[in-house]
């Protein structure tokens, strides 16, 4: 899965929106003026009426709230653009657009596979349709995008009604016990929303084991380790060319070493007690001294 994820992006990478979080928010704020209207009822998520000419209502529907508006959907829509960023900035624009879009994808194909289930079952087209609107909307990819943020920032506080704090990670617990709860006790339209909305995190942190690596304690990380390797080459004498000086030469003389570690830049020249090692688990060539061989984070 990580595989295919790096050859689309390396591919379409660079057709990334970025800040898509601000356009989710504009989208949703023509919605809500769009419900005060009356006329969200023609943009809603509707296999009749799309099969029937509407088509506009494939990619419409994406701008129908949530939820009504209130003071509670204000502090929540900005809850979900500070997330949705800060998502963004740690994996990256591409992949959180991949993230959203992904779930958007399997919410309409969700939606034609329950309007064709009940087609064949004998029920009218109309009355299925309007059925599906009202059962399919973007309320579930939201919450995927909180889960996904739950995940990648798990100790993260947050103050409940302004007051309480507590861990991120507790609330997306009970966010998923209340969808446990809503799949169970749902029709079988909220049935088929809440798992085709939830498949974009499935398949982003249960399809494969190194997505982890996008979490901000593993970038974190790498970027601690980068900056010990730079730390330690600067503190090394070595040219261009792969030589160093040692310590009963002159700086400027050079000999060619063999061996050098990965982390402190020390080679055999600096001392004739050093060994060095290759680590059979770091994906590469990468050479450690024996103070080191064992107490490298893998790459």
């Amino acid at each position: 899965m990580n595989k295919l994820i790096n050859k689309l992006e390396r591919r379409f990478g660079r057709y990334a929106v970025s800040n898509l979080s601000l356009f989710i928010i504009i989208a949703y704020v023509i919605g809500y003026i769009l419900t005060l209207t009356g006329s969200v009822e023609f943009i809603a998520l509707n296999p009749y009426k799309i099969l029937h000419g509407q088509i506009w209502r494939i990619i419409t529907w994406i701008i129908v709230p949530p939820s009504a508006l209130n003071i509670f959907t204000i502090i929540m829509l900005f809850f979900y653009y500070s997330i949705g960023t800060s998502l963004e900035r740690t994996w990256g624009a591409f992949r959180y657009n991949l993230y959203i879009f992904s779930g958007i994808l399997f919410t309409i194909l969700g939606a034609f596979f329950l309007f064709a289930v009940y087609s064949l079952m004998g029920y009218p087209g109309a009355a299925i349709g309007d059925f599906l609107a009202n059962a399919f909307s973007t309320y579930y990819i939201n919450l995927s995008i909180f889960l996904a943020f739950a995940a990648s920032y798990p100790d993260m506080q947050v103050l409940l009604y302004f007051i309480i704090p507590i861990k991120i990670k507790w609330l997306a617990y009970l966010d998923v016990a209340v969808l446990a709860l809503s799949f169970f006790q749902g029709n079988w339209g909220i049935k088929v929303s809440i798992i085709t909305s939830l498949l974009n995190f499935i398949l982003f942190f249960f399809g494969t084991t190194n997505f982890r690596r996008f979490s901000p304690k593993e970038i974190r990380r790498r970027a601690a380790f980068k900056k010990q390797i730079r730390n330690a080459a600067g503190n090394i004498n070595r040219t261009a060319s792969g030589y160093t000086g040692t310590p009963d030469k002159p700086q400027g003389s050079i000999r060619p070493y063999k061996h050098k570690c990965a982390i402190c830049g020390r080679t055999e020249l600096d001392g004739d007690d050093l060994e060095f090692r290759f680590c059979s688990k770091c994906h590469g060539n990468f050479e450690y001294c024996q103070e080191h061989l064992f107490t490298h984070e893998h790459r």
